[in-house]
């Protein structure tokens, strides 16, 4: 299959952090179809060879296990193009358009990787220059918007020009290799659906965690903040995944459809909520590995009296029968503890113990990263007598040993399932409009009262409210347990 990949915003942090070290993975893993180009297109004047050069030496800051040998990269090079585009001037669209059309590949993917704003008026350029035919793709960047009305404007832009079957809008969680299998775990094993439900989980919670701060991009965090950033998709995907129902294929629109079912189930907040069972932090100074780290208000470009939140915990349910009652936590910060993504499925106590020491109830961790895997965690009799107490005891799957020669990463794999066509692990717009409409009542709440803000140390797990929210209901973050 021949295909052409674009990339609008080419020079950008995205594209050289992330996006063009995931396809030289693809093109090292021997996956990526042997038939393409990829072009990148910006404001600057380049040549090709100005632009492979660019890339060389940014290629230097990737971690050295990914880095290309002068040879590798001598081939991986020879697929990289650039043009000089002024994205809003229709000549330029022609231009490029006539450079696609010249070889007239089997698949072209028109990857945004620039700012939202952006969206609307590229997607109308490529709509008028005719670059929206059945074999062209479009892959839009994360955060699709600022509230529910800019999501909606972007996805009616899109609609007019793209069909929903030629739109990919990107959640690189999605594309984690133990994010996809949630649903090998839950609907190929028949060991966990039969307890998948509230009479054996007491709670669920959702983490993650990072150590960094905002570093150089204190402007955009600031009118962003971590409830857009990684609550409104990020948790909520991980949510929809660990909760929905049976789908009845594998087929993209039929895993979207569960997807959306539990969204739409989720308990509404009401201010009343909101103040309760919605907690926002902001990191200040601290310790992060041994580290003086500064404040976020200290921080490159952020204003010192800001009010964003850089910590979100929130509790909700969802409202049907498998969960009702079931308490579901989310939260995610910046400069915590430490790095990590993590699922807790905590179940429920059994009914009546008959050794002692039953104080810890089975759990599944599934972990996200920084490492990938499963941990299930039993009792188990240490000592040869009754009496003796039980020791909790964990059976530790590592997907990264286990698979090690089949691993790949999100980006990796989000970008093949794009020049292939492949939907499943990319959102659907009625899914990422309804996450929208569940968080817009806590932002209306914060606008309205933004003394709700908590100060939290750089280098601790959050506010020390955090643990009260969970605890009012006997349970404990799993760093607590």
């Amino acid at each position: 299959m021949s295909f052409d990949l674009v990339f609008f915003g080419g020079t950008g942090d995205l594209t050289w952090r992330k996006l063009m070290p995931a396809l030289f993975q693809a093109f090292r893993h021997g996956k990526l179809p042997g038939d393409g180009r990829i072009l990148a297109v910006a404001r600057d004047e380049r040549s090709d060879e100005s632009y492979r050069e660019f890339i060389r030496e940014r290629f230097a800051e990737v971690e050295p296990s990914k880095r290309p040998s002068d040879d590798e990269f001598a081939r991986f090079a020879a697929l990289l193009h650039y043009r000089r585009m002024d994205l809003s001037r229709p000549a330029d669209y022609a231009g490029l358009k006539a450079w696609l059309d010249e070889r007239g590949a089997d698949t072209v993917v028109l990857y945004l990787a620039t700012s939202p704003h952006l969206f609307p008026v590229i997607c109308e350029q490529l709509g008028a220059a005719g670059l929206n035919g059945e074999r062209v793709r479009v892959v839009l960047e994360k955060p699709l918007g600022h509230d529910l009305a800019s999501a909606q404007e972007i996805n009616r832009v899109v609609r007019s020009v793209f069909s929903e079957r030629q739109a990919f809008r990107i959640d690189h969680y999605l594309g984690k290799p133990s994010v996809q299998n949630l649903m090998a775990l839950r609907f190929a094993n028949a060991l966990f659906e039969p307890l998948w439900r509230r009479e054996s989980i007491a709670n669920i919670q959702i983490t993650l965690a990072e150590s960094l701060g905002v570093g150089t991009r204190g402007d955009f965090y600031d009118r962003t903040g971590a409830l857009r950033d990684m609550v409104q998709n990020h948790a909520l995907q991980l949510l929809t995944m660990i909760a929905m129902e049976p789908p009845s294929s594998s087929d993209a629109d039929a895993i979207r459809d569960e997807k959306l079912k539990v969204l739409k189930s989720l308990k509404p907040f009401t201010p009343e909520s909101v103040a309760r069972d919605v907690l926002r932090g902001q990191y200040k100074a601290g310790m992060v590995g041994g580290q003086a780290v500064p404040g976020y208000r200290d921080e490159v470009k952020v204003p010192a009296d800001s009010t964003c939140e850089t910590y979100v915990a929130l509790r909700t349910e969802i409202q049907n029968w498998r969960w009702a009652g079931v308490p579901f936590y989310l939260r995610t910060g910046k400069r915590l503890a430490a790095r990590d993504a993590q699922i807790v499925v905590n179940f429920r106590q059994v009914p009546h113990p008959i050794f002692p020491g039953m104080s810890h109830a089975n759990k599944l961790v599934i972990k996200l990263q920084p490492e990938d895997g499963l941990e299930l965690h039993l009792l188990a009799a240490k000592g040869s007598r009754q009496t003796d107490a039980l020791t909790p005891v964990s059976l530790d799957l590592d997907f990264d040993k286990a698979f090690a020669a089949d691993r790949v990463g999100a980006y990796e794999r989000l970008l093949l399932d794009a020049i292939a066509g492949r939907l499943n692990l990319f959102v659907r717009s009625d899914e990422q409009e309804q996450a929208w409409r569940w968080v817009e009542p806590i932002l209306d709440a914060w606008q309205r009262d933004p003394s709700s803000l908590k100060l939290y140390a750089a280098g601790s797990w959050g506010p020390p409210a955090a643990s009260a929210l969970v605890a009012r209901e006997g349970f404990a973050w799993a760093e607590e347990q």
